[in-house]
């Protein structure tokens, strides 16, 4: 009898609680299955006046190693780091024995030829004289004879052949002269256009010669342009529509906290680099003081200005993982998630690209419980 009683306990004590259990289950399905209030928005269109920070680079506006035409050795350099050079100005002089020496010899060609030619021209008019002379007197019969007169003239003939080649000789020996005065020339070295010497490498006695012979030769000089400079801006390919010539842009550098400089749009590369997708975009700096030096990364306040509405969406409505940014899309009382691209933000609201279309309700803000195929319960908030 106790037996039974036991027995009888025990199923109703499993029954009991086979019944809380099944009443548990419901009560967590009923819950899963009840709506996600939810905070949505309208995907808008709108265009968005950014502005936005990108890094620069400011570069001379002409720079030049300079290397001398011949080689030779360093006779006197009359500047240094820092030294500021106008165009034309001796800046150095060689010394090399052998091209003044081609020059002498160049010259003494030139005037021995030029004697050649006097004497060939004076020879010629004296027998063209004679021969006049002779043909004068042969009008007279008998007084001179035709083989006497031909030869007078096949010798002023002659003479007239000798004298274009003597002269042909001279011009070949003027412009010998002309290369060897211009050889002499390179000896002394000048600034190609003003700016200021950046690096100096060689000092008086160093052998120095053109650019790629050896592949050893360093440059004598570095010259830099610097009241002019090019400020280069990498600009992202999804900001490039907007760019234009001319355009005014405000840009600031460590070395002067707090104060803010110019440069105008100037030079476009019109082609993206591959590697980066980024177009170069050049900006002409005016710098006649010489505050600004070549080299400075600025920071550049890049204004944004699209030519079409883009679709825009609250920031906060934007969810990020490891490799990619998405949207929780609702549709039909549920979510669904929608992979998106992010472009520029302005008050709160950032440009989206993606498989929306404007008018989309999305949710405002993503949170952890929304997932692909919840069902939602979505208010409109304007």
């Amino acid at each position: 009898m106790a037996v039974v009683m036991l027995a009888s306990g025990v199923a109703s004590a499993t029954l009991f609680a086979g019944c809380s259990s099944q009443g548990r289950a419901s009560a967590t399905t009923v819950q899963s299955d009840a709506p996600v209030l939810v905070e949505a928005v309208k995907v808008s269109a709108r265009k968005l006046d950014l502005m936005i920070h990108l890094p620069g680079e400011l570069q001379p506006y002409e720079e030049v190693r300079v290397f001398p035409r011949v080689s030779g050795f360093v006779k006197s350099i009359s500047v240094d780091r820092g030294s500021v050079v106008h165009r034309g100005q001796l800046i150095a002089v060689l010394s090399a024995p052998e091209i003044v020496a081609q020059k002498a010899e160049a010259q003494a060609k030139m005037l021995s030829a030029e004697n050649q030619r006097i004497a060939g021209e004076a020879k010629l008019a004296a027998d063209k004289s004679t021969y006049e002379r002779l043909k004068d007197a042969a009008r007279t019969p008998g007084v001179i004879s035709d083989q006497e007169l031909d030869t007078a003239q096949k010798t002023a003939e002659a003479d007239q052949a000798r004298v274009i080649a003597l002269r042909n000789t001279t011009e070949a020996a003027r412009a010998n002269l002309r290369s060897a005065t211009e050889m002499e020339s390179y000896l002394r070295i000048t600034a190609p256009f003003d700016g200021v010497v950046t690096k100096r490498n060689v000092h008086p006695g160093a052998l120095v010669g053109p650019a790629g012979g050896s592949g050893s030769q360093p440059s004598m000089l570095r010259i830099e342009q610097v009241a002019h400079l090019r400020l280069v801006v990498a600009v992202p390919e999804i900001y490039v529509a907007g760019v234009q010539k001319g355009a005014v842009v405000d840009f600031t550098v460590p070395a002067f906290p707090g104060r803010v400089f110019h440069g105008t749009i100037a030079r476009l590369a019109d082609s993206v680099d591959v590697s980066t997708r980024t177009m170069p975009v050049e900006l002409d700096v005016a710098n006649p003081k010489a505050e600004l030096y070549s080299g400075m990364f600025p920071d550049v306040q890049w204004r944004v200005s699209r030519t079409q509405p883009v679709l825009v969406v609250p920031s906060a409505a934007i969810g990020r993982n490891m490799d990619q940014s998405f949207v929780m899309r609702i549709r039909h009382g549920q979510v669904e998630q929608v992979i998106v691209k992010t472009g520029g933000t302005a008050d709160g609201m950032t440009e989206v690209f993606g498989s929306l279309q404007q008018g989309d309700v999305i949710a405002r803000q993503v949170t952890d419980d929304l997932h692909t195929g919840v069902p939602v319960d979505a208010h409109l908030v304007m």
